[in-house]
């Protein structure tokens, strides 16, 4: 388990590793073509120093990588804010948000797509305003109006990933506790109720409920997000969120593990057909 910069820093290595040797190169052979000492490039590579996306352009240009999906993901992952017109738009949040939750935002923003497992709130990509308002206000204490105000902002500002082009693809699965919990009130619920069902009939959208009828599940010992990235499943990481920070898992094990998991809350969980009829009876009182 890692920080998100952390094990941003040991993927990226790991891949400018693959596609070094996948032009047949030796680390100092790397290092002569961009002008570097062997050292920088063994440091890269494991992960023991960060490196600025200009030197990922000088390594991916001396390798040959043409791929433009793929050199953009990898620019994101050396911290590029130019990466693409739709990324490091949280930065002007700098004073506002903890470097944990920018740098899970620079995540969502560059996957393909996200599973999620929730079992207490709403998923911040399916939030209404007035229920993210909620939200925000019992989780912090302490937040003046001012940056309240910004919280949300960012929250509803995460939600053009579901919008873009190609967009992010939301495979969410909703402990019924979600629905049942009376976040800011009827009206504000209700609101959120309708906005679910909305969502749910999005292409990009898997919306899935799993019901208190369904018992004990493998999901009761807490939320999480398994992001997936293009062009590489290498990159592939869960989120952990907790109370204080998160928590990152890499290894392929936690990957197969968490998907395993979340395979099995799909299958016991409401077939998308059935979870929007079950939004609809939770909206009538049922």
């Amino acid at each position: 388990m890692q920080n998100g910069p952390a094990v941003r820093r040991r993927k990226l290595g790991a891949e400018l590793r693959t596609m070094r040797t996948g032009a047949g190169l030796t680390s100092g052979e790397a290092a002569r073509l961009v002008g570097w000492h062997q050292s920088k490039v063994s440091r890269i590579e494991t992960g023991a120093s960060g490196v600025k996306p200009a030197d990922v352009r000088l390594l991916l240009d001396a390798y040959g990588v043409e791929d433009g999906q793929l050199r953009e993901l990898l620019l994101m992952l050396a911290g590029s804010e130019g990466a693409g017109d739709r990324h490091g738009w949280w930065h002007a949040y700098r004073g506002v948000l903890p470097p944990t939750y920018r740098d899970f935002i620079s995540l969502e923003s560059q996957a393909s797509a996200m599973r999620t497992l929730e079992t207490t709130v709403v998923p911040g990509l399916l939030q209404t305003p007035e229920y993210a308002r909620a939200v925000t206000r019992a989780a912090v204490k302490g937040l003046d109006d001012e940056r309240l105000d910004a919280l949300v902002e960012v929250r509803l500002a995460r939600q053009d990933v579901l919008r873009a082009d190609p967009p992010l693809k939301l495979c969410a699965v909703l402990d019924e506790a979600v629905l049942r919990r009376e976040v800011g009130g009827p009206e504000v619920m209700n609101r959120q109720l309708a906005r679910l069902m909305e969502a749910a009939r999005l292409p990009q959208v898997r919306l899935q409920v799993l019901p208190f009828g369904a018992g004990a599940h493998v999901g009761l010992t807490g939320p999480f997000v398994i992001f997936s990235f293009p062009s590489t499943s290498d990159l592939d990481v869960v989120v952990l969120d907790q109370l204080t920070s998160s928590l990152y898992l890499e290894r392929k094990e936690d990957l197969m593990a968490y998907s395993e998991a979340f395979d099995t809350l799909r299958m016991h969980a409401l077939s998308p057909e059935d979870t929007l009829d079950y939004l609809a009876g939770i909206g009538d009182g049922a």
